[in-house]
Parts: C-alpha cells; structure tokens; sequence
C-alpha cells in the first residue's frame, strides 16, 4: 500500500507529518478522548466504507454521554471521511476518528476547554496477521473488565482501553495471542479490543451488554447475519468453563473481523475453526467487499458522493 499523505483535523486536510498536537493536550494526560474505528473495503463498486453512518451515530452518543462538544454535523464528517480516502488514493484502510479535548491549561476539568476533532486513515491490515484465518490463542485475564459504575464500556473511550493494554501486555508475555477478560461477577465479557461469540450446542451465544460489552457494529452485524441464516441466537451471561468447553468461539470488531479461536488456558476448542465460524466468517467478507447485494444498504461508496473541489480545506 502506497503511504498515507492525509489526515482530516479540525476542519482542514493536513499533511500527515503536520497532524500534531500540543503536548499538555488535555486528552494525552487524563485520557480524554473518544474515538472511533472502521474500515474501508475494496469493492467491485470501488472503495466503499462499512457502516459509517452506524459509527458516527456511536460516537455522537458517547460524546454526548461525556458531555463532549463535537462541533461538526454528522454529515460533514461523513462528507470529509470520504474525501479523505480519495485524497490518499486508497482502495482500503482503517479510518479513525477522535474526539479529545486540547490544551489550555493544565487541571481535570473539561469544562472550558477546547475540544478538537480528528480523522486518521491508517494502513492497518489483519489485526492478527496470518492468524487471522487459521485462529488464535487466548488466556483468561487476572485484569478484569471495567465496570458499568467506573467507566461505561458502551463509550469507545480511550481510558477504558488501559484496562485493555493490561490485559493484552499480560497475554503476550504468556505466549498467547489475545486475553479474555471477565466481568466483576465473573462472566465472560470481552477480548481486549473485540467482541465474544461463543457456539454450543447448535446456538450461537454472545454477552448481553450489561456484562461490560462494548455495542460492537461488527458484533450487530454477526448477529443479524446469523439470523438470516438461520443460526440460533442468543444474549445471555457466560459463564467461563463455558468457554473451555465450546464448541465453537470466534472474536470479532473493526480490526479482529472475525477470528476463530483455538484455544482458551490451553484448553481446546472443539473446532478448529468449526463450520459455523468458518461459513459467518465468509458471509461478512462477502458483505463488506459489497459481494452480498441484500446488505450494500450497509456500504458507503467513496466515489458515489459529489467530491470536494480541491481548494477547498475547511467544511
């Protein structure tokens, strides 16, 4: 992939060594930030971004949550995520909005200061490499996931994802690929970036958002595609010696896809990757690189829009 020339910040396209920040910014020091992460696909149509509008909605919300200012229309974002990626000439890329609050001053306090907003293409392939296909390695976590009384996990906030940094660093210098963490109760909540399906007895089980889960766009979508293929669902707490006895359990988000998974504490999984991981695998590459004409409602093609002249820098 060529290199990345263009980053959206504050209203203006600037050159990716120019996207700088003032080191006492607000959000570096007390980790106020929220953020988004998708990605565009290379489509028979051309570049086409998945879900866009579905992610922005999310990370309006956990502004509004946080009581952050984004000052831009949704649709001006929109506007400029598309003109980005024809700016940088990509056909794929992850794209990651984030809103932190900038520098005044120093102190806690958000209120009064002011609040910046950027968009980032990044050159980000499979998160686990070649193990994307054939599966990965996960460890339960002694770290557990933060709860719904400190921090909300439905907000991509940066500061949640220390919790997940914990939790990663731990099972890496274990020799596993990926951490599974628990919630305070016990039940299995999340990976450290991606959303947990679990396969046991023909139904397909994910955890219901109040044990700690992130409302994963990739994680609705795996849903509504199991459904129309007929593939019992269901939200229910699980438990963690239902995982080592699965017989089929994947990850999935924005950067994991869908990843089968091997193992958990050196306890095999039943399939490796099972049929049902393998056929929701190839259904949602086939909705993303626009192979599945029932759910091109979910693609937003980058060259279908008008595009921005090419003097213009401010929306």
């Amino acid at each position: 992939m060529k290199p990345l020339k263009k980053i959206w910040m504050n209203g203006r396209f600037v050159n990716w060594k120019d996207a700088k920040i003032h080191v006492l910014t607000h959000g570096l020091h007390y980790a106020t930030a929220i953020f988004e992460g998708m990605r565009c696909y290379d489509t028979p149509e051309g570049p086409a971004i998945f879900r866009m509008k579905d992610h922005y909605k999310r990370f309006y919300q956990g502004a509004k949550s946080y009581q952050f200012e984004i000052n831009y229309p949704m649709d001006d974002l929109m506007r400029a995520t598309r003109e980005l990626i024809r700016r940088n000439g990509v056909k794929s890329c992850y794209i990651r909005p984030i809103l932190y609050v900038g520098y005044s001053e120093i102190g806690i306090s958000t209120e009064g200061k002011p609040f910046e907003l950027s968009i980032i293409p990044i050159d980000f392939s499979k998160y686990f490499g070649k193990k994307a296909e054939s599966g990965i390695k996960c460890m339960v976590s002694s770290w557990r996931r933060i709860s719904t009384n400190i921090l909300s996990p439905h907000v991509k906030a940066s500061a949640n994802y220390l919790n997940s940094a914990l939790a990663k660093r731990e099972a890496v210098n274990a020799g596993y690929d990926e951490a599974i963490m628990l919630s305070h109760d016990g039940h299995v909540s999340e990976g450290t970036g991606e959303n947990i399906f679990v396969l046991r007895d023909g139904e397909l089980v994910t955890p219901p958002l109040h044990d700690g889960v992130l409302k994963g766009i990739t994680r609705q979508t795996i849903m509504e595609l199991a459904r129309e293929m007929d593939i019992p669902i269901s939200e229910r707490s699980i438990l963690r010696d239902e995982i080592y006895t699965a017989d089929e359990m994947f990850l999935c988000g924005t950067a994991a896809e869908v990843t089968p998974v091997l193992s958990v504490d050196r306890r095999e999984i039943g399939a490796n990757p099972g049929p049902v991981t393998k056929a929701i695998r190839e259904a949602f590459f086939d909705v993303v690189q626009g192979r599945d004409e029932r759910y091109i409602k979910w693609l937003d093609y980058v060259n279908a829009k008008p595009r921005l002249s090419d003097d213009t820098e401010c929306l």
